[in-house]
C-alpha cells in the first residue's frame, strides 16, 4: 500500500477538525409514510437518554399513533412557537428556544417540511443546518421522494409532483443515513389496520399512492440512495488512506475513449454492461500532447457518453496506460472496457497495442476487451484525416526556433571550440535541448536532440566537417549524447505538462470564486446579469449573449459586445429548446448541433429562468470539464438572480 498523498491527509485532517465542531445528523430515510421512520427515531433517542445524553424533542408528529405518543411521554418536548397566520394558529419549531435550550441530541421529524411564514427559515432542513452549524447533533426522518435529485423520479412512479423537497447537500452532511424498510405487503396491512392513516384517508391513499407496484418501486429507489451513499463512503475512505489496491464491494465500469470511430462501439458496449450489472459507468479519455490534434473528435465521443449516462473525464498526461490505470484505482474501477486493433502479426511484434498493455498493468481489475477488423475505419473529422505531423494544428515556427537553437548552440561552441572540451560541448547542447523542450512538444525537441547528435559529429568529431566515425568509441558517446537528450527532453516536458496541470485546476477554481464574489457584490437583476455575461465572455473568449423570456418570446437582455443583436429563426428555436427542456444543447452537443453557439440554461430549484448563449471565435468545441465550468458558472448566475428577485 503507498503511503498517503500529504496535501491530501492535511485536507482530510482539516476536514475532520471542522466536522468535529459541527453537530452530526442521522437521517432516517424511507420509502413511504408509515414504515416505521419516527418510531425508529424515538427508540434510538431513548436509549441514548438512557445514557446520559441531553436528548430533546424538537419537533414530533404522532398523526394520532398510539404507539408514537407513548414514546413521546417518555422524552422532553420543546415548547412549539405560535404563528398567527390568515386567521389560524399555526405551532412551529422554536429555532432560538433550541439554541438557547443547546441540547446534545434534538429530534427533528420531517425534514422536509416547509414552515410557516414569520419563522426564521422558509424550510425545516435550514433549521436544522443551523443546529447543525451550532454543534448539536440532529435525528431526522425522509422519505426518499423529497429528495430534490429523486424528485423527478418518485413523481414518474406515483404520477405526483411532490414539492416539498431537501437538497442533496443536506443528505451530503449526513453522517449517518439508516435505512427503515418494510416491505409493501406489511405497510399495506398496517394501512388497512389505520397505523399510518385514518380510515378514510387509508382507502384514498391505498387507491392512488399506496399501490403496491408503487411501494415496491419506492422502496427500491430507497434502497439505491442508501447504497449510494454507502459507496461514496467507501470512496472517500480509501482517497483519504491513500488506498491503492481495488475493493469490489459493487461493480463499477470504466470505458477508455479514443478519437477514432471505434469508441462508438466501445461506448454502447459499456452502456449495455452497466445496464445489465444494474452499476454506473465512467468514459475517459486520455489527453496526450502526440493525441491533441483529435482533440475535438474525441470530445464528440464523450459527449455520446454522456447522453447515455456515463461521467465523462478527460485525463492528461503522456502515458495513456498509466493514467487510466492510476484513474481506475482511484475511482476503485473492477471492470474496464477497451478497444483492441487487430493487426498483421508483423506489426504487433513492433508496436505495442494498447489494449494488451492495460492488461498488463490492469493487476485485479478486470479487462473487458473489444475488438475490430484489420481495415481503419473512417475518421470522425477532417483533422484526423492527416497524420499528426501533417496536422493543421501544428505550429511550424516551433520547429524552426528548434532549429535556431540547435544553429545558435553550434555557433557558440565554434567560437569556443579552443577553450572547451569534448564534455563541455556537450553539456551546451543539452542545455540547448532543455531550452528547447521547456515551450515545445515531443516533436521539436526530439528534432532538437537529432540535429545536436549530427551537428556534434560534423564539427567536432574527427574527421572533422565530415560525419564519418573512425574510432568506434565516439558511437557510444554519440549513443548515450542522443538518449540523455531524450530523457531530458521527456521529464522536461512532463514537468512543464503538470505545472500546466495544476494551473488549470487552480484556475477553474479561482473562476468560480471570483464570479461568486462579482455577484455577491452586485446589485439589481440587470446589473447581476450583465456582469456574468461579461465574465463568462472574457474567461471562455467567447461572445456571451443572456435571454430571458418576456410574454412566449426570449429576449437578449445582456451581451458582452454591448450591441444590440437578434437571433435568427434557428439560433432561437435552439434558445427556445433548451429553455423549454432545461438541458444544454447547440454546438458541440449531439442536440441541436447545427447551433454556431452553445446554450446553457439557468437553473434555479424554481426551474428554467434564461438561457447563456456561448459562441467560441473558431466554433471550437468545449472539452467536459469546461462545460461543467460553464454549468457550474450558469448556475451560480442563476442563483444569484433567484435571490436578488
Amino acid at each position: 500500500m503507498q503511503r498517503p498523498n500529504p496535501e491530501r491527509l492535511l485536507r482530510r485532517v482539516q476536514e475532520e477538525e471542522r466536522q468535529e465542531q459541527r453537530g452530526k445528523l442521522k437521517i432516517y430515510l424511507g420509502a413511504a409514510p408509515g414504515v416505521g421512520k419516527t418510531y425508529t427515531m424515538l427508540q434510538d433517542a431513548i436509549a441514548k437518554r438512557a445514557q446520559g445524553l441531553d436528548v430533546v424533542l424538537g419537533v414530533v408528529e404522532s398523526h394520532g399513533r398510539q404507539e408514537i405518543e407513548a414514546l413521546l411521554g417518555k422524552l422532553e418536548i420543546l415548547p412549539r412557537k405560535a404563528i398567527d397566520y390568515h386567521g389560524r394558529q399555526l405551532l412551529e419549531f422554536d429555532l432560538d428556544a433550541a439554541l438557547k435550550r443547546n441540547p446534545g441530541l434534538i429530534l427533528m421529524d420531517e425534514m422536509a417540511h416547509t414552515n410557516a411564514p414569520g419563522v426564521r427559515h422558509a424550510k425545516r432542513w435550514q433549521d436544522i443546518k443551523e443546529l447543525l452549524d451550532r454543534g448539536i447533533d440532529v435525528y431526522t426522518t425522509l422519505n426518499v421522494q423529497h429528495i430534490e435529485s429523486r424528485n423527478d423520479l418518485a413523481a414518474q412512479i406515483i404520477h405526483a409532483r411532490i414539492k416539498e423537497t431537501v437538497p442533496d447537500s443536506m443528505i451530503e452532511l449526513a453522517e449517518t443515513i439508516e435505512l427503515v424498510d418494510l416491505p409493501p405487503e406489511d405497510l399495506l396491512k398496517r394501512l388497512q389496520e389505520g397505523k399510518v392513516y385514518f380510515p378514510a384517508q387509508a382507502e384514498l391513499a391505498k387507491d392512488h399512492y399506496f399501490r403496491k407496484g408503487n411501494l415496491a418501486a419506492l422502496r427500491e429507489l430507497a434502497l439505491r440512495v442508501t447504497a449510494e451513499r454507502v459507496s461514496a463512503q467507501v470512496l472517500l475512505y480509501r482517497q483519504g488512506q491513500g488506498i491503492k489496491y481495488i475493493w469490489p464491494t459493487k461493480e463499477k465500469i470504466l470505458v477508455c475513449v479514443g478519437p477514432g470511430p471505434e469508441s462508438l462501439k466501445l461506448i454502447r458496449t459499456g452502456r449495455r454492461l452497466a445496464a445489465e450489472l444494474q452499476t454506473e459507468w465512467l468514459a475517459v479519455y486520455v489527453d496526450t500532447p502526440r493525441r491533441h490534434a483529435y482533440r475535438n473528435s474525441a470530445i464528440q465521443n464523450l459527449h455520446l457518453a454522456a447522453q447515455l449516462g456515463a461521467e465523462t473525464r478527460v485525463l492528461t498526461g503522456f502515458d495513456i496506460v498509466k493514467e487510466v490505470i492510476k484513474f481506475a484505482h482511484e475511482q476503485n474501477i473492477t471492470q474496464i472496457v477497451v478497444w483492441k486493433k487487430i493487426r498483421p502479426r508483423w506489426q504487433s511484434i513492433f508496436f505495442a497495442n494498447l489494449a494488451d498493455e492495460v492488461v498488463r498493468y490492469s493487476g485485479e481489475i478486470d479487462v473487458y476487451v473489444v475488438t475490430g477488423g484489420l481495415t481503419d475505419a473512417k475518421p470522425l473529422t477532417k483533422k484526423m484525416d492527416s497524420l499528426p505531423f501533417l496536422s493543421a494544428g501544428i505550429d511550424w515556427s516551433v520547429y524552426g526556433v528548434a532549429i535556431g537553437v540547435v544553429a545558435l548552440t553550434t555557433v557558440i561552441n565554434l567560437l569556443f571550440s579552443e577553450y572547451f572540451k569534448s564534455p563541455d560541448i556537450v553539456m551546451l547542447y543539452l542545455v540547448g535541448i532543455t531550452l528547447v523542450a521547456l515551450f515545445a512538444q515531443t516533436g521539436p525537441s526530439l528534432l532538437a536532440a537529432c540535429l545536436s547528435v549530427l551537428v556534434y559529429d560534423f564539427f567536432f568529431i574527427p574527421p572533422y566537417n565530415s560525419f564519418a566515425i573512425t574510432n568506434i568509441s565516439y558511437f557510444f558517446t554519440l549513443g548515450v549524447m542522443f538518449i540523455v537528450s531524450l530523457i531530458i527532453s521527456y521529464f522536461t516536458i512532463q514537468t512543464r505538462h503538470q505545472a500546466e496541470l495544476a494551473r488549470s485546476a487552480e484556475r477553474q477554481m479561482a473562476t468560480l470564486h471570483t464570479l461568486s464574489r462579482r455577484l455577491a457584490s452586485t446589485r439589481g437583476v440587470d446589473k447581476l446579469i450583465e456582469t456574468g455575461v461579461q465574465y463568462i465572455a472574457v474567461v471562455f473568449d467567447s461572445d456571451v449573449l443572456a435571454l430571458l423570456p418576456e410574454g412566449e418570446a426570449l429576449v437578449v437582455k445582456a451581451s458582452s459586445s454591448g450591441e444590440q443583436i437578434t437571433l435568427d429563426a434557428k439560433e432561437q428555436s435552439v434558445a427556445k429548446w433548451v429553455y423549454d427542456l432545461g438541458q444544454v444543447a447547440g454546438l458541440g452537443t449531439e442536440t441541436l448541433s447545427f447551433s454556431k453557439s452553445l446554450y446553457v440554461p439557468l437553473l434555479t430549484s424554481k426551474g428554467v429562468m434564461g438561457v447563456l448563449s456561448i459562441s467560441p471565435p473558431t466554433e471550437r468545441l468545449f472539452t467536459p470539464e469546461q462545460m461543467h465550468l460553464l454549468e457550474a458558472c450558469a448556475n451560480q448566475i442563476a442563483l444569484a438572480i433567484e435571490v436578488e428577485g
